[in-house]
């Protein structure tokens, strides 16, 4: 058997073990680890007497990739920008940013519902984690929501929708995943997630207010602020802003010449002005303790997946299996763009069955080759390619639209993590209740990956701003 068909049964197996519920950083752990026992076994023809030698081979090799992967300067930004999101909650800063997003657009149809995407879109840009953005304003908006009429299925999905937008608003974990595992710039891609992410809130907002103007008893607006009680509102809420403008144009001078810093270093900034912000607010010990133990929690679930992931990586890589996807993929008489489609439809489809997180974990390494193959290789022009871009312009292109998909995945039935924690948060609303309040956000974002993929400049626009061209 070749290594290419090892590859294809241990992929195989890893993929019914996902489905039968066990977590995908064990089941890519234990798939990596059998797949290389595997391959060493079958290098020496499947001989009994050299069975032993291939589990140490496989166990020595498996247990050399947490350490030389993890220990990576720019995966220390996970916890910081959790830690950030959490420390705004524990500040109230999340709270007077609903307010102040209420006051200035609570007037629209639906205008409650709208308030709550904005101020998780605001959020957002200071949490780098969907679920935290998710648990943090279940507990926030959905009252709010319900006292003014809303059906408690759709206030619950608002939120777990609104919370996706952190997936794509800098600063992002999932950006940075992606960063690392197909070595771009990290800087970049946060800088390329603030138009789409916009965007998106933009259409989430429209499909609310369409939503309003057509069905009776929606949602009421909310009127009776005056021009005086919105503007106080938004002091209070200032320190988001200031606190995304820090690390922005930390790790982006706007003067030109180098940055002023690494993002690691503007996320750990960002951090340290976050926690001064809340010592000012008055923050006491025991919130301060939740913060950081709901960070930590986070962070180990993250650095998990990652830990057993790359394992099942390193024997994708011993497999060439990547090597082959990508031969196949540009062998294919298909337009590249119609391709390219086929590929954002199958992260659809994996969605229902895995976490955002450990799926672009496990399809990167050979989804990512094949990609770019496809536009003509890393360091094609824009002039050669076929998407119309240069080689590092398409991976920040490919990049917002695969952490995009995750977004989508984070609501879609049966493992959306947004829906179960919107339920965890609310008891009395049901993750069936939550699914289903998120179905209509499904077309807002099947509108949004429509023009992200026939629009890129919507993507590109910051980034070669900021390249110069």
């Amino acid at each position: 058997m070749s290594s290419i068909e090892i590859g294809l049964w241990v992929s195989a197996g890893l993929l019914v073990l996902v489905v039968l519920g066990m977590r995908v950083a064990f089941a890519a752990g234990l798939a990596g680890l059998v797949g290389l026992l595997w391959i060493f076994w079958a290098k020496r023809d499947y001989d009994p007497d050299q069975l032993g030698w291939a589990l140490g081979v496989a166990v020595k090799t498996a247990g050399q990739v947490p350490h030389s992967k993890i220990a990576s300067q720019e995966l220390s930004l996970i916890p910081t920008f959790i830690l950030i999101g959490y420390l705004a909650y524990y500040a109230g800063l999340t709270r007077a940013l609903f307010d102040a997003a209420k006051k200035w657009v609570g007037w629209l149809p639906g205008g409650m519902a709208v308030s709550t995407v904005f101020a998780t879109a605001g959020f957002a840009a200071v949490s780098g984690a969907s679920v935290a953005t998710s648990a943090v304003f279940a507990r926030i908006a959905i009252p709010e929501m319900l006292k003014v009429g809303y059906d408690k299925r759709f206030a619950a999905g608002v939120v777990a929708a609104g919370g996706t937008l952190a997936s794509l608003i800098p600063p992002s974990a999932i950006l940075v995943i992606y960063a690392i595992i197909v070595e771009q710039n990290v800087g970049q891609l946060l800088l390329a997630g603030f138009i789409p992410g916009a965007f998106s809130a933009v259409v989430y907002g429209g499909l609310i207010v369409t939503l309003a103007l057509t069905l009776p008893r929606f949602g009421p607006p909310v009127r009776g602020f005056t021009w005086g009680e919105r503007l106080r509102a938004l002091p209070p809420a200032f320190p988001i802003f200031f606190v995304v403008f820090i690390i922005i144009f930390f790790i982006y001078n706007p003067f030109g010449g180098d940055a002023w810093g690494t993002p690691t270093e503007g996320g750990a900034l960002g951090a340290a002005v976050v926690f001064v912000m809340a010592l000012i607010k008055g923050m006491r010990w025991a919130q301060l303790k939740d913060a950081l133990l709901e960070t930590a929690k986070l962070a180990t679930m993250i650095f998990t997946i990652i830990w057993g992931v790359l394992i099942y990586v390193r024997f994708l890589g011993f497999a060439d299996l990547p090597g082959a996807f990508s031969d196949w993929i540009t062998g294919l008489e298909h337009a590249p763009i119609i391709t390219l489609i086929m590929i954002l439809l199958a992260y659809a489809v994996l969605g229902m069955f895995m976490d955002a997180i450990g799926m672009l974990l496990l399809t990167l390494p050979v989804v990512y080759p094949a990609v770019m193959a496809l536009n003509g290789g890393e360091f094609v022009s824009a002039e050669d390619s076929a998407f119309g871009m240069s080689g590092p312009m398409c991976a920040i292109w490919f990049g917002i639209l695969v952490v995009k998909m995750a977004e989508f995945c984070l609501i879609t039935p049966p493992i959306g993590l947004n829906c179960f924690v919107v339920a965890g948060v609310r008891p009395d609303i049901s993750v069936q209740d939550v699914f289903r309040g998120v179905t209509p956000f499904f077309i807002a974002d099947a509108i949004t990956i429509a023009l992200l993929v026939s629009f890129p400049g919507i993507v590109l626009y910051l980034p070669r701003l900021a390249s110069g061209g």
